[in-house]
């Protein structure tokens, strides 16, 4: 089910509030998220607003505001998307996978990925950007429900990193 998404309050947090990536990182209590992945260069993490189950976010651990300035921390992190993509497919019903990777120096400037699952069966209308637009509502899931699909994704990672 999803729930309507204060769009205005969400971008005033954004650009006037601490960098969100920086303060989850820093384990700041407000900005908690359930991490799926973590290693010395970047975490993964479910999205805290998710359109889509399973919606997951990959950031450098450094605050970096561009997507290609350094090469091998771009390609680290392209792996690591390629990871959390492939456990998201073994975890939950996932007909597409969308990548992204949004941001802006206005707001939001830690550069981030977006991992987003896009269930079987979604009207063609209602794919691509429509799928992850918080304007359309966000899931209600709960706390409980998102640290065991965390879980369950931080197994899938692990193996598909082995394999």
């Amino acid at each position: 089910m999803k729930v309507p998404f204060d769009e205005a309050a969400y971008e005033r947090r954004v650009r006037t509030g601490p960098c969100f990536v920086c303060a989850t990182l820093r384990g700041d209590p407000d900005y908690r998220h359930h991490i799926v992945h973590e290693d010395d260069t970047c975490v993964a993490f479910l999205n805290r607003y998710p359109p889509l189950v399973g919606y997951t976010l990959v950031v450098p651990r450094a605050h970096v505001a561009d997507v290609t300035g350094d090469r091998a921390l771009f390609r680290h992190v392209t792996d690591v998307v390629h990871d959390v993509a492939e456990a998201l497919k073994q975890v939950v019903p996932t007909e597409r996978i969308y990548l992204m990777s949004l941001g802006s120096h206005q707001g939001n400037a830690h550069v981030h990925w977006h991992v987003a699952p896009l269930p079987p069966g979604v009207p063609y209308a209602e794919q691509q950007f429509a799928a992850v637009m918080s304007s359309r509502g966000v899931l209600a899931i709960s706390d409980a429900d998102q640290a065991a699909l965390a879980t369950r994704l931080r197994a899938a990672i692990v193996a598909t990193r082995t394999a």
